[in-house]
């Protein structure tokens, strides 16, 4: 939930009405309004996964708790975008590497020139390669000769992206995540991770390098599941969109969706009643009057 607020300063001389009173010693009154918004951006996909566009405020339904609230802003742009590049170099990579660099280098080719982004790169422990730049070409140059070793500190990794978002120049803001989702080295918890990740406001597109080998130890593939499992749930709760890459030939569409994606949202926004406990959680749903069409939207979100 986004907690604006609007300082109005009326610094012009204007006509006194009745019962009012002149500035005095130069000093304009000072208007504050508390507006408590929730946003939520929304992305809309047919059943190919292609993006929806053209839609209007009629078309959307937001529920809180279940109870229906009403739309008090809308609107639909390609705005610039502050992106957070999550990129997984670990051991478990070894044989993703190339498809995951792909991924990487695609992102670069299609990204707006308004956008600004940084990279951390994931292994036994996060490592920051720079803090946000318009130049994202240069991103690549710190990836392009990486290595697959060590341990996967993947929450970790992304915990740090999710703070270092605070600092993000534009309104639009996004973690994109190319890994096989496997952690066996973080400090941080899944449950850390979530919780800080529903407050951010930062949606989390994940693209799972998934080239699992069906001859691997049952123990193993359980690991890669939860891994894949855990990309999944942190698109789907933050109102991103989960993808797959099975082969380096998938590479380019799909990080081309996920960039469609990201660029075409509707931003909806709402006015939750009433003052609230601190720290409660409320389930968002939003729903959409148009058929064979799928909506990703944030869950949800902790009152503050």
């Amino acid at each position: 939930m986004t907690r604006l607020l609007l300082i109005v300063l009326l610094c012009s001389p204007l006509p006194l009405g009745a019962g009012q009173k002149p500035i005095e010693d130069g000093v304009a009154p000072t208007i504050r309004t508390d507006v408590n918004l929730v946003m939520v951006p929304v992305t809309v996909t047919d059943r190919r996964g292609a993006t929806v566009n053209g839609l209007d405020r009629t078309n959307f339904s937001v529920f809180e708790d279940r109870v229906p609230q009403s739309i008090v802003s809308f609107s639909a742009e390609d705005a610039p975008s502050s992106v957070g590049l999550i990129f997984d170099t670990s051991g478990s990579m070894r044989d993703r590497l190339d498809a995951a660099t792909a991924s990487l280098r695609t992102f670069v080719e299609n990204a707006n020139p308004e956008d600004e982004a940084f990279l951390v790169t994931v292994s036994s422990r996060p490592e920051v390669y720079s803090g946000f730049t318009g130049d994202v070409g240069a991103l690549t140059g710190a990836a392009q000769f990486a290595e697959a070793r060590g341990s996967t500190a993947l929450i970790d990794a992304v915990y740090a992206g999710l703070q270092r978002m605070r600092s993000a120049s534009n309104a639009r803001r996004a973690l994109l995540i190319v890994s096989d989702g496997m952690d066996n080295h973080s400090g941080h918890s899944k449950g850390e991770l979530m919780r800080m990740a529903v407050e951010a406001d930062v949606q989390i597109y994940t693209i799972a390098i998934d080239s699992r080998v069906r001859v691997k130890k049952a123990i193993e593939l359980q690991a890669e599941n939860r891994g894949l499992a855990l990309l999944e749930d942190l698109a789907e709760r933050t109102g991103g969109i989960h993808f797959r890459i099975a082969d380096r030939q998938e590479t380019g569409r799909v990080v081309a969706a996920a960039l469609l994606a990201l660029r075409n949202q509707y931003l909806l926004a709402y006015r939750p009643a009433g003052a609230d406990q601190p720290g409660k959680w409320h389930k968002i749903q939003v729903r959409l009057n148009v058929a064979n069409t799928n909506v990703s939207a944030r869950n949800g979100y902790y009152s503050r």
